[in-house]
């Protein structure tokens, strides 16, 4: 399996006995599988098999389902609303008490909008009913894959990002592991330039300088880290070519990549080693936001 996305976009329709539907599925980032449905009346027992749909395609992302249902001609009938026809009669007599007209009739008010409304939710037998949801669950099966095939594009995107993103922090490792070689001798020159700055030429001994030198070189090594740094960037790899559901991996893997560059950064005592630092904060924090994207 590739990398599959999170985000996603895909729809279905269908239809049966003169009714026709259609679902609307999209899908965003989340860190757990978290299917929210907005179903018509009269359509809640689909609700249960729709999530086992989903969780037979999904294992992460924020799903939302919206089912659009237009019912038969013949399924369909007329009703009158008595809260709102209880509501025309009450104006239409204070309109006559103030006005003094003749009240409405009630052809009239049966005309005013919202008083006779079309029933959608006519009762429908068991085996009827089941049929209709068992040809809408259908269709929703159909609109999950798509949607699976869509994160699946998006994921073979995505893949192509975090792999220049992985490469961009092994070639920054490898440059920081370059300036890191030279911080010994910049250390010398500084601490040396420091010392005669503040005292008398003599006063501190050669033994004595070199080693404040080891001591500082010491505090600024920074082969651990950069080693760590190599290694997350192996795992990051392996991971991207695992075909297996590895956001919540790579999410924590960018935050053990920025842990070390936080330190790199604080042990740095070279200006070039520091902006490397820095930038490498700046890929990490990239790579962080694609990885939040993956299933």
């Amino acid at each position: 399996m590739a990398l599959v996305s999170m985000t996603g976009f895909a729809e279905a329709h269908g239809s049966r006995d003169g009714a026709r539907w259609r679902w609307e599925a999209k899908s965003v980032n989340g860190r757990g599988l978290d299917l929210r449905l907005r179903l018509p009346p009269g359509f809640d027992g689909i609700e249960p098999p729709a999530r086992v749909l989903a969780a037979d395609r999904f294992k992460r992302g924020n799903i939302q389902v919206v089912l659009t249902h237009e019912s038969a001609a013949s399924e369909r009938g007329r009703r009158i609303d008595a809260a709102a026809l209880a509501s025309a009669v009450k104006i239409a007599k204070e309109v006559a008490a103030e006005t003094g007209l003749r009240q409405a009739s009630i052809d009239g008010l049966l005309a005013l909008k919202g008083v006779i409304v079309q029933d959608e939710s006519m009762e429908m037998d068991s085996r009827a009913r089941a049929g209709r949801d068992a040809s809408i669950l259908e269709s929703l099966a159909a609109a999950f894959d798509a949607l699976a095939r869509a994160r699946a594009t998006e994921g073979a995107k995505l893949a192509v990002v975090l792999d220049a993103q992985i490469t961009e922090i092994a070639r920054l490792t490898a440059a920081a592991g370059a300036a890191a070689a030279a911080q010994p001798e910049a250390l010398r020159a500084r601490l040396a330039q420091q010392i005669a700055d503040l005292v008398a030429p003599g006063t501190v001994s050669a033994e004595r300088l070199e080693q404040e030198i080891a001591l500082l070189a010491v505090r600024a090594d920074i082969r651990e880290e950069l080693d760590r740094l190599s290694a997350h960037v192996g795992e990051a790899r392996r991971l991207l070519s695992s075909g297996e559901a590895i956001g919540r991996k790579l999410d924590f893997l960018s935050q053990e990549f920025n842990r070390e560059a936080n330190t790199l950064c604080s042990k740095s005592s070279d200006i070039a080693l520091t902006r490397i630092g820095l930038d490498l904060k700046a890929v990490i924090d990239q790579f962080r936001e694609q990885a939040q994207n993956v299933e």
